[in-house]
């Protein structure tokens, strides 16, 4: 960009940083509006008629041009009556789409970037529309619900880099809350520092007249009109070191209470989650440590007894009755997914409600499918192949490996009259699905969390619950 517009203007001298921070002000605090800026640009570069007639004359004029689109950071409508990108505007969003993707490609899903709200504007939109044609590549090209996340993850990404949106560069879950409170540290600091000055003024009383010692208890003193020469100054610091050690009192008192609230407030979760955690934590290690430990043989020939021997079990006449009045029940037509039914789903679902794990908006799904059916093919026979599979991809749940448990989070916000049947409903229609991914994960838990909240903003008594399980 520099020797560019060396080469328009040599008498102007300037230097690359000057150059490139004077275009960001200026495109920035929007002094110029799109038609005059378009028209600068087609006052400084020749057309593309113009170049060609050129032949080699000017070689170095397009060179610079994707330097200069570079350091703009915006998107250019061509002329005024059509709203397509140029050639070399498309080239660049297709290398800034495909380092997006490769980004995001392996990236996981707690440190990805938080998307921002873009405006809706025609100019955020024509970006959005000049991506579109451009996924369909990519996503022909997947084979499961993550690797297509991530794709739309990533021109979501790349859409926000060329519009000019500042993304935050830490991940969504590198900037976690420290496990001690502020108010905490801050008292403890308190506390660190009242004793310190209780150890000065203990050591004045004792005869200590050092210059730091003296400065320290003048600073103890400061307005309140006594003077370190005074006859009374034993007395003072007296006083002053009990109202200190009382101070401290409380402020421990404060944050011991506060330690045993959470201690219970952990252990009630606990025991909603995991009662045999609960019980483990509770164990004393000296008292079920003592003694001696059971014989092997005697374990295995004990368990032996009860599990290798056969036994003949009656279910009773109970399971005929049953089966018989199943046997008219009409086995529920299989489930097809169709593009249309996630084209509907799409258009239908709130722009800039808070996304899932994914941290993708809806307005991405609507925007980067509005113009070609290829996504909703794709998502259609993703949806279609997990549902006969009967597997639940991980972007739907939050597994935790180490202790093998499960979530299953479901969001619901229906009418006032419906809150307590309609969350009822949920755990109800997630038992089966649990039961199966216990099984086919082989986990200890699955968890059903359904989170509910009326339109009117009534919420049943088992949000507050809920909420505690997943730790908000």
């Amino acid at each position: 960009m520099h020797c560019f517009f060396a080469e328009l203007e040599p008498s102007i001298p300037v230097k690359e940083q000057n150059l490139a921070d004077r275009v960001r002000y200026i495109m920035r605090s929007k002094i110029f509006d799109d038609a005059e800026l378009e028209r600068l640009r087609r006052e400084a570069i020749p057309s593309s008629n113009e170049l060609a007639t050129a032949g080699d004359e000017a070689p170095q004029a397009t060179d610079q041009l994707p330097r200069v689109e570079a350091a703009m950071d915006l998107p250019v409508v061509g002329d005024s009556d059509d709203d397509e990108m140029v050639s070399h505007e498309l080239e660049q969003m297709r290398s800034i789409l495909e380092e997006a993707i490769l980004e995001t490609r392996s990236m996981p899903l707690e440190n990805r970037p938080r998307l921002l709200r873009i405006p809706l504007s025609k100019r955020n939109r024509a970006v959005v529309r000049a991506l579109n044609p451009m996924l369909v590549t990519y996503l022909e090209a997947n084979r499961d619900f993550c690797e297509t996340d991530s794709v739309l993850f990533g021109a979501a990404v790349a859409a926000c880099r060329i519009i000019g949106a500042k993304l935050p560069m830490a991940g969504r879950a590198t900037k976690q809350s420290s496990a001690i409170p502020a108010w905490r540290k801050r008292i403890e600091d308190r506390i660190a520092k009242a004793g310190a000055l209780i150890g000065r003024l203990i050591s004045f009383r004792s005869g200590n007249n050092r210059p730091r010692v003296v400065r320290t208890v003048r600073m103890a003193f400061a307005g309140t009109n006594i003077s370190l020469s005074q006859p009374d100054i034993t007395q003072k610091l007296t006083e002053r070191i009990d109202d200190l050690k009382q101070k401290i009192a409380a402020w421990g008192k404060r944050i011991r209470r506060f330690t045993e609230r959470s201690r219970r407030f952990n252990q009630n979760r606990l025991f909603q989650s995991d009662q045999k955690r609960l019980y483990k934590s509770l164990e004393r290690p000296e008292i079920c440590e003592a003694g001696p430990g059971p014989d092997q043989a005697n374990t295995v020939a004990f368990w032996r007894g009860l599990w290798s021997e056969p036994v003949n079990h009656s279910e009773g006449p109970w399971t005929e009755v049953v089966a018989s009045q199943c046997a008219s029940i009409t086995p529920m037509d299989p489930v097809i997914i169709t593009p249309d039914d996630v084209a509907e789903a799409v258009r239908r679902a709130p722009n800039w409600k808070s996304p899932g794990l994914d941290g993708l908006h809806h307005y991405w799904l609507k925007g980067f499918m509005v113009l070609h059916t290829v996504p909703h093919a794709v998502l259609a026979r993703q949806f279609q192949e997990a549902l006969n599979q009967k597997s639940l991809p991980s972007l739907f749940t939050i597994v935790e490996k180490e202790e093998k448990r499960t979530w299953l989070l479901d969001i619901g916000i229906p009418n006032s009259h419906n809150v307590q049947k309609y969350s009822t409903e949920k755990l109800t229609k997630y038992q089966r699905l649990a039961e199966e991914i216990r099984q086919l994960r082989r986990q200890q838990q699955v968890l059903i969390v359904p989170l509910i909240l009326s339109t009117t903003g009534v919420v049943p008594k088992s949000l507050t619950d809920n909420l505690a399980k997943l730790g908000i």
